[in-house]
């Protein structure tokens, strides 16, 4: 066993084949030396280590490098299209957050603090005289009896009031007068001065039977309507002026019943006037609602709203004004409010003494009132 041992720790010297330790640099035999440099390049030789450096990674990092190889891969091809000019960002997008909504600053423009603006105005004062009423105070104030009786804790009515008793008067609402009707032109107050009642042609129609119907000229229809010719046709729509109808010469040879005639317009006095002195005339005058055929008139209604309506009268006339009759002038050392109102009538009989019997034969118009002071000239309040 020891040559064994020798041999796995030993070498031979190529030269006389001796053996000797490993670690031997000369031969005791034959005197050949040994270079160690010569047995390690033997050792180290990278002949004798064929393998490569191996790289060994796990599967979820392998995984993850796969990814982001893939990516960087997409990005560097979407870059490449885009300066080819193959693809364009959708730059619109973003030009949609214009977020308008930033825009509704102007909100601080909504300096509309005007509520705060107008302080209300204290009720003025007034004090009562002998011989007031409601009725003359609020009309010299431009108020309604009301607002005074609710400012002052009165009845509605207003109830008696005491000489030397202090009143607070409510300034009137500002409210629009009727403006536009003094913008109108004389054609257009005209139109609206007239009547109109819609017709439909039906068939069998024709523009000469309607004029005969009713009572209206054939021109005064064209004109009215604005129609060049004669024709007209199923369906069509009309509007027959009532102010153009012609008196009836003998009894109509229809049937047809003439539609009511529209609401007067009042025109003087203006609603509220006051007259102070009792011996003036006073001429009530309102707007024509047409030709006023035979048997009909306007039926005049005055009446005197101080004395509880006791003072009331109905005149008939076919004229578009009249004066008030002396009868109901005021008589007393008061003011007094008068009401009027105009609708057109038409006679329906005849009474036992001889005296025309009316109908209403059209819209009652619009009431106004206007004040009247009496003999004794009472004293109108003024604001």
């Amino acid at each position: 066993m020891t040559p064994e041992n020798v041999s796995s720790t030993s070498k031979t010297c190529p030269t006389c084949g001796s053996r000797l330790s490993e670690n031997a640099t000369r031969c005791l035999v034959c005197g050949r030396t040994f270079t160690p440099a010569a047995t390690k390049k033997t050792e180290t030789s990278p002949v004798q280590n064929p393998k490569l450096p191996e790289l060994k990674v796990s599967l979820p990092a392998a995984i993850a490098l796969i990814v982001l190889i893939l990516g960087l891969g997409a990005a560097l091809i979407f870059v490449i299209l885009q300066t080819t000019g193959r693809v364009t960002t959708p730059t619109a997008t973003p030009t949609v957050t214009n977020t308008p909504t930033l825009t509704l600053t102007p909100t601080a423009t909504l300096e509309p603090t005007l509520g705060p603006t107008p302080t209300p105005v204290p009720p003025r004062e007034y004090v009562v005289k002998e011989g007031d009423l409601c009725s003359s105070i609020a009309l010299s104030f431009g108020v309604s009896i009301q607002s005074i009786a609710s400012l002052n804790g009165l009845p509605p009515d207003c109830g008696i009031l005491y000489p030397n008793t202090t009143l607070k008067i409510p300034w009137p609402t500002p409210t629009p007068t009727a403006l536009p009707t003094a913008t109108l032109s004389a054609a257009e107050a005209t139109q609206q001065a007239c009547g109109t009642v819609p017709y439909q042609v039906t068939e069998n129609d024709t523009l000469s039977s309607i004029s005969a119907n009713y009572n209206i000229s054939i021109e005064s229809i064209k004109t009215f309507n604005g129609l060049t010719s004669d024709n007209v046709w199923v369906g069509m729509n009309l509007s027959l002026p009532l102010c153009e109808r012609m008196p009836t010469q003998g009894p109509t040879p229809t049937a047809t019943l003439l539609p009511p005639y529209p609401a007067a317009s009042l025109l003087l006095p203006e609603d509220g006037a006051v007259f102070t002195n009792v011996n003036e005339s006073i001429t009530l005058q309102w707007s024509s609602v047409g030709t006023l055929l035979e048997g009909e008139a306007y039926a005049v209604t005055i009446e005197d709203v101080t004395t509880g309506g006791a003072n009331r009268l109905t005149s008939y006339t076919r004229e578009t004004k009249l004066t008030i009759p002396s009868t109901l002038r005021p008589l007393d050392n008061t003011f007094h409010i008068y009401r009027w109102s105009v609708v057109a009538v038409r006679q329906t009989g005849t009474t036992a003494d001889g005296q025309a019997e009316y109908t209403p034969h059209g819209t009652l118009s619009q009431f106004r009132v206007f004040g009247w002071s009496g003999t004794g000239g009472a004293v109108i309040p003024t604001p």
